[in-house]
């Protein structure tokens, strides 16, 4: 007899997690993910509140070690978190900050008045993740301890002597239990945070030290602020100014850092914060300082008759070639989502609007030469966005005689949903033939790219869209290009996924290179969207018995299959692929293409800033911070010769 139906549903069912348990269950609503972004964001989540701490004027220190065992030891020399009895859940104020959701000082405003941390889960969610927790507060001349396994007591908040100073000191040990694809931390990934946050805060020093042997280590602190975060990002980059504009100043209980500088590339870099967190999406904070900038400076061409009345200037011409840093505290932000990437307050872009208005005229009165100079900028990037809409209106008329629209030498996918489509974008015209005869035809598409593209960071608009490599990938992706929703539509994109494939050699790197910087100047909602990726073709055939074949991505690898082989004495033959066209379209499906084998690497963003910085001094036009890159890094390469 068929079981009716819902009847095995009851209220013994209904599962209620207690206390840190759904942290536990579901680690990735609380810190994204459990890969190597959300291991890196339990150590944000301690410093936040340390960081809080100095917003308010009670802390100056704050010291981080990567341990020799793979633990974090956070210490800042702020108030200490309270040890005393909560008065209604009757445990000590720690305890409860630590082990209980939704708990904290950051809801109560006479205590912050501004804070990065703003749902309470945030130490508490790193307490649930970590195998091993320790506690230790400095606080009203005495020393507490406290610690905790996978999120639960097991030594009770405990004094252990007397002290003269105040703060707090946190050691965790990510929990291999729920961090099981990497448990290492990477340097350069905390030290950008820490940058980042110095650069924020000037009344905070930050040292950070990595105990795992080699011996790197580095003290953050920058009196100029916002100020000195522009020329860091500038540095390979050929100023205009002597130094940025400063603008500062506070509506509302809003204070307001911006520092703006103009150089000599085409790029547009505005990185925006409030209260500490990087605000990728930007908000209405970046509205606010938009719709000033592009009045202000209106208005003074307009008293000085700088722009002739044939010139039609839009907003993003402002802001072609410029670098800018604002930054923003807000006493109840409204962020969209956790992820805390948008702001929707409407009152901070009136606040913002209002005092980069004022202090931007009065900065360009003051200052006619560099005035001018900006001006003069503007109108060189209004002509070169008209000649780009013109190269645009050709793109579209080619693809239009062309029939269908697309580019002649896209071979491309069947089905037509974007989500289920893919394109590689193939180096070469030979392998490209091998990707078209080995490709699955339903869902992939193959576009051949012939040589290398401009480099698109050191070229205006108009010149990069004269390219004919550049015009077919626009033309088959059909999202169009630029950085305005006029110009860029991501719901057009033809494809989710955006798979770059290169020889694995030194043009390969350098194609594949060429091909991100395009993508990250001019199409960055692909990147940040997570639809672009890099194939990874093998870089060794292993050939034994009769048709038995093995693959290497690697040296490693490599040796050990050999290593293999010759035990059982078995004879082999071991081939390098010096590039793809030497793959039949079986292999190629076999190793790279076949979605069931292949491994692709996501091209992701983890840091704005430093992405803007690598770019710049990679592929800028000042040959001597790439020569010093080179020299500093040399001992890292691999040679293919």
């Amino acid at each position: 007899m068929a079981k009716k139906k819902g009847s095995d549903y009851k209220a013994e069912n209904i599962q209620v997690l207690e206390g840190l348990e759904a942290v536990r269950k579901r680690p990735a609503m609380y810190i994204g993910d459990v890969g190597k972004r959300g291991l890196h964001h339990l150590i944000n989540e301690v410093i936040d509140n340390s960081i809080d701490e100095a917003m308010e004027g009670h802390c100056d220190q704050l010291d981080v070690e990567i341990n020799e065992d793979g633990s974090i030891t956070i210490t800042d020399n702020g108030r200490g978190i309270p040890v005393d009895e909560h008065p209604k859940i009757k445990l000590p104020a720690v305890e409860v900050v630590l082990t209980k959701l939704h708990a904290g000082g950051k809801f109560d405003k006479n205590t912050y008045k501004v804070s990065g941390g703003l749902h309470g889960v945030g130490v508490s969610c790193v307490n649930a993740l970590s195998s091993h927790f320790y506690a230790e507060i400095h606080r009203d001349g005495k020393i507490y301890v406290m610690e905790f396994e996978h999120g639960k007591t097991v030594q009770p908040l405990e004094e252990k002597g007397e002290t003269d100073k105040t703060g707090t000191k946190i050691t965790f040990t990510p929990d291999p239990e729920i961090f099981k694809e990497t448990r290492e931390f990477k340097y350069d990934i905390v030290a950008d945070r820490m940058r980042e946050l110095a650069f924020l805060n000037p009344q905070i020093t930050i040292s950070l030290e990595d105990k795992r042997g080699n011996g790197r280590e580095e003290e953050f602190h920058y009196e100029g602020g916002v100020k000195d975060f522009v020329e860091y990002l500038d540095e390979d980059r050929d100023p205009m100014m002597k130094e940025p504009i400063m603008i500062t100043g506070e509506v509302d209980m809003v204070p307001v850092e911006l520092a703006i500088q103009y150089n000599g590339g085409y790029s547009k870099n505005v990185h925006s914060y409030v209260n500490n967190i990087n605000t990728r999406e930007g908000g209405t904070h970046i509205s606010g300082f938009r719709r000033a900038q592009t009045r202000s400076l209106k208005k003074y061409a307009k008293d000085n008759n700088l722009i002739k009345s044939d010139i039609s200037v839009s907003g993003e011409d402002f802001r072609e070639g410029m670098t800018a840093v604002l930054s923003v505290k807000v006493p109840e932000p409204q962020f969209e989502g956790q992820t805390k990437t948008k702001l929707g307050n409407s009152e901070v872009q009136s606040a913002v609007e209002k005092i980069v208005y004022e202090q931007l005229n009065e900065f360009l009165e003051r200052n006619p030469k560099v005035a001018k100079k900006i001006l003069k900028k503007v109108i060189l990037a209004a002509e070169a966005r008209e000649a780009a809409r013109k190269a645009r209106d050709l793109i579209k008329r080619k693809s239009a005689m062309s029939g269908g629209g697309l580019p002649g030498k896209l071979a491309d996918c069947s089905i037509k949903d974007p989500e289920h489509s893919e394109i590689y974008l193939v180096e070469g015209d030979s392998a490209g033939g091998s990707a078209k005869m080995g490709r699955n035809r339903s869902f992939q598409a193959i576009l051949p790219l012939r040589g290398k593209i401009l480099n698109t960071e050191k070229a205006k608009i108009n010149r990069i869209l004269e390219n004919n490599e550049i015009q077919a990938m626009i033309t088959a992706l059909g999202a169009g290009v630029g950085h305005s929703e006029e110009d860029f539509d991501l719901e057009q994109l033809r494809y989710h996924k955006i798979i770059i494939m290169t020889d694995a050699d030194v043009d390969g790197s350098h194609i594949r290179t060429l091909l991100l910087t395009f993508f990250y100047r001019y199409m960055k909602p692909l990147i940040e969207g997570g639809h672009i990726y890099i194939a990874t073709p093998p870089l060794y055939r292993i050939s034994y018995t009769r048709d038995n074949i093995e693959y290497a991505w690697d040296d490693d690898t490599r040796d050990s299959i050999i290593a293999d082989l010759k035990d059982s004495r078995t004879k082999f033959d071991v081939s390098r692929y010096k590039g793809l066209g030497e793959m039949n379209p079986e292999q190629l499906w076999e190793t790279t293409m076949d979605p069931e084998t292949r491994t692709l690497q996501k091209v992701t963003v983890e840091n704005a800033a430093r992405a803007d910085k690598v770019f710049s001094r990679l592929m800028g036009a000042d040959v001597k911070p790439r020569r010093e890159f080179i020299e500093n890094n040399a001992e890292y390469a691999t040679l293919d010769i």
